[in-house]
């Protein structure tokens, strides 16, 4: 097949040039085009959502508490002393409210932060790789003062907690 002339290199041993071999011309190829979306990707014109889990749309796109619950498939949960949420009694700035979730139950597999005043309430959802530690940190939004919920999937089943949260300053003013 025709792989175009090749690139002459100087060769430091002898001090003469020779051509490139196909092998390391097509090495150097792949890493010029590595770096070319090392760039974009950090440029932000390359996302990753490409290689990530797919979004749960009808979860993140509930307009109420009960809606969200649902589309998680958490119809049915209870509450639990083995899952700790850290959030301050009141948030200064509705615009980056704290929020940290840490679960004590075995075989967690996921964390879900819901913000019932929000216009839809699902925050961000983590899903916890096995032998994972089970505590994720975030920071969310917050439209008005409301209760904040921390819901765990371990073990198939589903577990919340939650915290009412009085905002100083709305964070989601249009």
């Amino acid at each position: 097949s025709d792989r175009g002339p090749p690139f002459i290199i100087p060769d430091a041993a002898s001090g003469t040039e020779k051509p490139m071999d196909a092998q390391r011309r097509r090495i150097v190829q792949g890493g010029a085009g590595a770096s070319v979306l090392g760039a974009l990707a950090t440029a932000g014109m390359l996302l990753p959502s490409v290689s990530l889990a797919a979004r749960n749309a009808d979860a993140f796109g509930a307009t109420e508490l009960a809606a969200a619950f649902a589309a998680l498939g958490a119809e049915v949960r209870q509450d639990s002393d083995g899952v700790q949420l850290i959030v301050a009694d009141v948030a200064e700035d509705g615009a980056v409210v704290p929020v940290g979730v840490i679960s004590t139950l075995t075989q967690t597999e996921a964390i879900a932060i819901l913000v019932a005043g929000n216009p839809n309430p699902l925050a961000a959802v983590f899903t916890l790789p096995a032998g994972t530690a089970a505590e994720v940190h975030t920071r969310v939004r917050m439209r008005d003062s409301s209760a904040i919920h921390a819901l765990v999937r371990a073990d198939g089943r589903f577990f919340v907690i939650s915290r009412e949260v009085r905002v100083s300053f709305s964070g989601c003013q249009g």
